[in-house]
């Protein structure tokens, strides 16, 4: 009974190994996409390569050549049914064997999903300073006439902004009519939170009273990328800046290589 549990659990390492082969170049291909922590899942992997090359390795021992019995003419019949039903069991237990091997190989290679940090990190390009439009990216309302009434910071965006914060040097910017829309940009942000996360303070939510001056703020600053819906800014800083994010559920018409168009921010980032 030992050695057959023995010679079970060897035969599924066996099929373990062979899937090994087929599943080593996908999943050194998503390891791609990880941060340092998948030197320690490379040494897993490694370890678990050797620890089946070497059980594969080992001999499982001489086999005991079972004496022939030579049974009765009359119950030929018989012995040939038995074979026959034992053959047939054998192929259903094999089955079912490679298909326990297939799902534990499946569930151990299953995709490593990317951290949303990461993929701000990967969709930035490692950018470390970014400008960013209220209206319309951040804020509900889409015109300076509305900010007078009140600012309303969509929830939606909140996850993506704040990890932006963490990895960028982040500015917030929005042409105002008046200090009351000013007032009411910065108690909406201050309530949702996001000036309690440590990588935007207030000093660096800036106020204009021009598209113009808008675009002077950019340039000044020179991010590696800038995100607005307008898309007389878009078109004017295409020249001046590296990527450019434009907000907006249609296409411009003729849009410079360097800028990227999404329905809203968090779509951009893969986040709906």
């Amino acid at each position: 009974m030992a050695d057959n549990s023995k010679e079970d659990f060897l035969q599924l390492i066996k099929r373990v190994g062979a899937f090994l082969t087929v599943k080593l170049s996908d999943l050194f291909r998503r390891l791609a996409l990880q941060d340092s922590r998948s030197v320690g899942a490379i040494a897993g992997l490694a370890f678990a390569v050797v620890f089946t090359w070497r059980v594969l390795r080992t001999p499982s021992g001489p086999q005991r050549r079972q004496p022939k019995r030579q049974a009765p003419a009359a119950s030929n019949s018989g012995v040939n049914n038995h074979e026959s039903i034992d053959a047939s069991s054998s192929g259903v237990s094999n089955a079912t064997e490679d298909s326990r091997t297939q799902n534990v190989v499946d569930e151990f290679f299953q995709p490593v999903k990317p951290t949303l940090g990461q993929i701000v990190r990967q969709r930035l390009s490692e950018g470390r300073k970014v400008t960013c439009g209220l209206l319309g990216v951040i804020l509900e309302e889409s015109s300076p006439e509305e900010l007078q009434k009140q600012a309303t910071v969509r929830s939606s965006v909140l996850e993506v902004l704040l990890e932006i914060t963490k990895i960028c040097d982040l500015y917030l910017m929005e042409r105002v009519l008046d200090d009351e829309s000013e007032k009411n940009i910065l108690a909406a942000l201050e309530s949702a939170g996001i000036f309690t996360s440590g990588g935007l303070v207030k000093d660096k939510v800036l106020f204009c009273s021009t598209e113009n001056g808008r675009t002077s703020f950019v340039r000044q600053l020179e991010p590696d990328w800038h995100i607005d819906s307008s898309p007389e800014i878009i078109t004017q800083l295409a020249r001046f800046i590296k990527y450019q994010i434009y907000i907006s559920p249609t296409k411009l018409e003729r849009p410079a290589s360097n800028v990227f168009t999404a329905s809203t921010l968090e779509q951009f980032f893969g986040c709906v």
